[in-house]
């Protein structure tokens, strides 16, 4: 009852605004309109690495979505750590490597146990938060998708492999380098090696894959040094730039380009979609708006350390009172090295409000690495809320020639 209290409030205070306007600079207007929460911000944009893409949507008579999107410092070439959202085109793959295999017996929800056979792996035979005790495909995008666990991300770049993981985004336009499995400290080598995998009813193989080893050497064109120290073994203090070289790598308007490709498949090339059905879509889209205290299996709702918003930067940042129960938001967050980054679909039902945002933000501002010493709660989580916040009240404002239709967007969740 608080945060919807609290929710109204805000939307009168955004209601006594003008709208700026609806120009190239739609985004810097809107953080000027607000420079109580942005000026910080405006002013040392080269500190804080800060990267935003808003895409409006409007409907034509016949329900059809057009997008205009609009674009604040946004840099393609510009490096920083992309952490979680890479997991998003990782379960994208991993469906559609199924869809390719087309094996008879095999889906998403058949057993997927991993083999140790190379320096650094690691066996999963069974995983006691699955309804059925067992690993699977499912069950892996299902924990990425509510709480973006690492270990899940893990298991699908090994069934994908490192060579295909990069080539199948090239091949769909994107420029990513995904070069590492997650909190697991491996070497080059050791990344390029896969697990080995099989696919399992009971005692029965339905499907082996060997382990998969990618033989080329994938890097950038050049090194890539962020910052001016970081922190080596025993809390040492190396005074030189961090080395990112070898770290993954997806641009914030890839990942913009990836979300829309999900939640709006049709108005993206073919050649840009992933390889999926639409059961497997809805399956997606359903986990990537769904809370952890919907969750059964894992059963995060009975895990008082989730909170509705603990996915959920863009509008909530931090908070921990419940989202609106009209409110959802399709996403992909990331934070890690101090960048902080989050990819959302937002759907307002009681309003008939869609839109799509993606921010990026730097809170590593003392230029160390491995410090821990990121101030997400005083720059991230503010950050993502306020700029949620500032597009969420003017798309409330902005005038629609068709009320859309966004029923398709409404589902049964899990609890």
């Amino acid at each position: 009852m608080i945060r919807r209290i609290t929710f109204l409030l805000s939307l009168i205070v955004f209601s006594c605004q003008t709208a700026p306007q609806e120009d190239k600079d739609l985004l810097l207007n809107l953080m000027k309109q607000n420079s109580d929460q942005f000026n910080d911000i405006i002013k040392n944009p080269a500190l804080y690495e800060v990267q935003i893409i808003y895409t409006q949507i409007n409907r034509d008579a016949n329900n059809q979505p057009h997008f205009k999107t609009f674009y604040f410092n946004t840099d393609s070439n510009r490096y920083f750590y992309p952490a979680s959202t890479v997991k998003l085109p990782a379960v994208m793959l991993a469906l559609e490597k199924l869809n390719d295999l087309n094996v008879a017996g095999l889906d998403k929800y058949t057993t997927m146990l991993s083999d140790s056979v190379y320096s650094g792996q690691q066996s999963v035979l069974k995983d006691s938060t699955a309804a059925t005790g067992l690993p699977s495909i499912a069950h892996y995008a299902r924990k990425i998708l509510v709480v973006s666990d690492n270990d899940a991300f893990n298991r699908l770049y090994e069934l994908i492999g490192q060579k295909e993981f990069n080539e199948k985004l090239a091949d769909k336009g994107y420029s990513a380098r995904i070069l590492h499995r997650l909190q697991r400290f491996l070497t080059p080598d050791q990344n390029r090696h896969s697990e080995r995998i099989r696919f399992v009813h009971g005692d029965s193989i339905i499907y082996e894959q060997p382990m998969l080893i990618n033989q080329d050497s994938i890097s950038p064109p050049e090194r890539i040094l962020k910052g001016k120290g970081y922190i080596k073994g025993d809390d040492v203090l190396v005074n030189e730039p961090f080395d990112f070289t070898y770290k993954n790598f997806l641009s914030l308007t890839d990942q913009h380009a990836i979300l829309r490709s999900i939640i709006f498949p049709e108005s993206v090339p073919p050649s840009k979609r992933f390889g999926v059905g639409e059961d497997d879509r809805k399956f997606v889209l359903k986990y990537m708006s769904q809370l952890p205290e919907e969750t059964t299996y894992p059963p995060y709702y009975k895990d008082t350390t989730y909170y509705d918003a603990y996915s959920k930067f863009l509008l909530f940042g931090n908070d921990h009172d419940q989202i609106p129960s009209g409110l959802r938001i399709f996403n992909k967050i990331g934070d890690a090295y101090g960048y902080m980054i989050d990819n959302a679909y937002v759907v307002d039902f009681d309003h008939n409000v869609e839109f799509m945002l993606s921010a990026v933000i730097n809170c590593n501002t003392d230029g160390i690495y491995n410090d821990e010493k990121y101030d997400y709660e005083n720059i991230g989580y503010p950050f993502m809320k306020n700029i949620g916040q500032a597009v969420y009240h003017y798309e409330l404002k902005r005038n629609r020639m068709n009320k859309p239709d966004l029923s398709e967007f409404k589902f049964q969740y899990d609890r």
